[in-house]
């Protein structure tokens, strides 16, 4: 997928410290610039808000959290690589108290107070690879903003976040993660009622080869659209449960979905997934339109172009409209809706051939 880049202001003339070079951007702020053997996280503890952390090209082997409001970490593109360092401890080890981010084992953490968010932090134009759990994760945020950044081969999720308000995920890549490349919820550790994520947004990103492309839990109020998902064991998950308020009123738009026919292992949570485009489960008030949804093949359950599935814990998903979407060599249907009540859900004006039950497209 294409990315535009940012042009970036010119390197300083005058160094400050051993670790970083500053130039004034303003009265008030400074970008401290990073380079190849110098430490990220000594730069980030240096800025104060409003300041930008550049990082030139190069190989970085260290994790780094992120707590300052209004602060941007941006490296120049995919030539800004975030990786472990060689030797580390296990992503367990320590007590709950000391656990740092990496070992955790997550690469960039941008981690917001228990009462209070972190606000206007962006992440943009790096790479962030091999950490056992997540390579971006943040947690608290409200107005994080993540673009240009791709996030390849992480154990767990390409790119995540908790418990956070209008998140901006733009143009970003996740690949070869081992669950989902970007994943959004409200708290993964406690049963909780659906949190409204008061207007996020995920535009224009490359989700390949990860278990899921993008997955929303228990969120509300989001926006997710133009983003190509494609290799996937299944393409994009919004998922509820029986929590009150529900997970729902959102939209899923003008996505380009294909092809997410890999083949993964059944969990503790869902059975096997393979040939799954769109998958709603114990939703509401959900607009799935103007998609395009091509060439799924499966046997799950799950599988199918776009699927209403009834959630494992008995949640019904209700007064969800899926309209004007393209659909096409999507197998066992191109439209699937398992719910019994379906009258509570709408289907109109999708280009499709085959629905289960029939009567869908």
């Amino acid at each position: 997928m294409t990315k535009r880049h940012i042009s970036y202001l010119a390197c300083a003339t005058t160094l400050v410290g051993a670790f970083i070079g500053a130039t004034p951007a303003s009265a008030a702020h400074q970008t401290l610039m990073v380079r190849p053997g110098q430490s990220i996280q000594k730069a980030v503890n240096a800025a104060k808000s409003g300041d930008t952390v550049l990082v030139l090209a190069g190989t970085y082997r260290e994790s780094v959290t992120v707590k300052t409001p209004g602060l941007t970490l941006r490296g120049v593109g995919q030539r800004t690589v975030i990786m472990p360092p060689k030797k580390t401890k296990s992503a367990t080890g320590g007590t709950k108290a000391s656990v740092t981010c990496l070992g955790a084992g997550n690469g960039i953490c941008v981690v917001g107070g228990k009462n209070k968010a972190l606000r206007d932090v962006t992440v943009a134009d790096l790479k962030v690879t091999g950490f056992a759990k997540t390579g971006l994760w943040s947690m608290g945020t409200d107005r994080l903003t993540v673009e240009h950044v791709t996030a390849d081969g992480n154990g767990q999720w390409g790119i995540a976040e908790e418990h956070s308000t209008r998140g901006v995920f733009r143009e970003n890549t996740a690949r070869s993660n081992g669950d989902a490349g970007l994943f959004l919820a409200n708290n993964v550790k406690a049963e909780q009622g659906a949190k409204d994520s008061k207007g996020a947004l995920v535009e224009e990103n490359y989700l390949a080869d990860n278990r899921i492309g993008i997955t929303v839990r228990r969120l509300r109020n989001l926006t997710v659209t133009h983003n190509y998902v494609t290799a996937n064991c299944a393409g994009v998950f919004v998922v509820g449960d029986e929590n009150k308020p529900k997970a729902g009123s959102m939209t899923v738009s003008e996505n380009l979905v294909t092809q997410n026919n890999k083949y993964c292992k059944k969990t503790a949570r869902l059975p096997y997934l393979q040939g799954s485009g769109i998958v709603l489960t114990g939703t509401e008030k959900t607009l799935v339109m103007g998609n395009r949804v091509v060439g799924h093949k499966g046997k799950s359950p799950l599988s199918g172009g776009i699927v209403l599935f009834k959630s494992f814990v008995g949640v019904t998903s209700d007064k969800n409209r899926v309209t004007s979407n393209h659909l096409e060599n999507n197998s066992p249907a191109d439209l699937v809706n398992q719910e019994a009540t379906k009258r509570n859900n709408a289907f109109d004006a999708n280009h499709c051939l085959v629905s289960k039950p029939a009567g869908l497209c």
